[in-house]
């Protein structure tokens, strides 16, 4: 498949964020403690500046199972808004509400939208399905008892990126198995992770050693998450075998150089043979991650303005 060269603006991102890593030891072969606080130094001037807030805050909910800490970002004063929970990627194993603050507050500015970020458990310290149950559960508790937050909860949308698209989509399955699949009413998926499984030629093509997200890094992120090999084969976490009927619309952010961009192309697939909307938007140039590159890169401000119109639109007919 003939693919378009990196945008240039995507190219310095990329840059900038190996250039930042050769000054550390391999993230994949230290401890996640450590490889967090290194992965944090490096993300660190990519998240600064952007949009401010009317109002920010951070509460830790009590939820069955354990807390969960949540960082509300309110672009205007107006009450009654849609949400939307945003989950961070990583990999399961790495970034945090931190690393993934500015792109967050972009969204609320783009979309008027109230932004949640949520700092889910990570891997592999918790193993799959503990995060997707405490998300679950969050976006439970803010449909029925969060009223002094102010927001319009029966319109919740939720979105993420890599992993956190995997959380998403799960997290809206999961809720649709427990007898309440009108809880989330919208899914922005900006190239997540849904599958384990890679095609042997998207591994030849775009998971080579020097991908921003290479095969073996795919790798170790799935081990971390996942207990064992059945939990391979688990429709939770593997999702391109999930059964997609009933899900909310969803839109997928795909980057043309991306080793799952392939997941994405499959899921819209088959949500829309179950008879859901699924639409996906393929940004010619762009990398793995290329949204957080918002700060030096007009392709992915696009990408957020996007996605941005597309929830405003999609959430006024929820």
């Amino acid at each position: 498949m003939t693919v378009s060269p990196i945008d240039p603006e995507i190219q310095f991102f990329v840059d900038g964020i190996a250039a930042a890593y050769a000054q550390h030891p391999d993230v994949m072969t230290v401890p996640p403690a450590e490889a967090r606080a290194i992965v944090e130094q490096v993300r660190a001037p990519w998240r600064q500046g952007g949009p401010v807030m009317q109002a920010t805050e951070e509460r830790t909910i009590a939820l069955p199972g354990g807390t969960i800490r949540a960082r509300i970002h309110r672009p205007t004063d107006a009450r009654g808004r849609p949400v939307l929970i945003y989950l961070h990627g990583g990999g399961f194993t790495f970034f945090s509400i931190d690393t993934h603050d500015r792109l967050m507050r972009e969204y609320a500015a783009a979309s008027g939208m109230t932004v949640i970020g949520l700092a889910y458990p990570l891997s592999p310290e918790v193993k799959f399905p503990e995060a997707l149950h405490r998300i679950a559960a969050f976006v439970t508790w803010l449909a029925s008892d969060a009223s002094d937050l102010e927001i319009d909860r029966a319109r919740i949308a939720i979105g993420g990126d890599s992993a956190g698209g995997n959380l998403s989509l799960a997290t809206a399955l999961l809720l649709r198995e427990r007898g309440a699949p009108g809880l989330v009413k919208a899914l922005l998926l900006n190239y997540p992770g849904l599958s384990p499984d890679k095609s042997p030629e998207a591994v030849a093509q775009f998971g080579g050693e020097g991908a921003i997200l290479s095969a073996d890094e795919a790798e170790f992120f799935w081990n971390n998450y996942l207990r064992g090999p059945d939990d391979r084969r688990d429709p939770l976490a593997n999702l391109l075998i999930a059964d997609p009927a009933g899900l909310p619309p969803a839109l997928f952010v795909v980057a043309e150089h991306d080793l799952i961009a392939e997941q994405s192309d499959a899921m819209a697939t088959r949500i829309e043979a179950a008879g859901g909307a699924a639409e996906l938007r393929l940004y010619s140039g762009a990398v793995h991650g290329f949204v957080e590159a918002m700060s030096v890169s007009a392709l992915a401000r696009r990408a957020v303005a996007e996605s941005a119109q597309w929830l405003v639109a999609t959430m006024a007919t929820r």
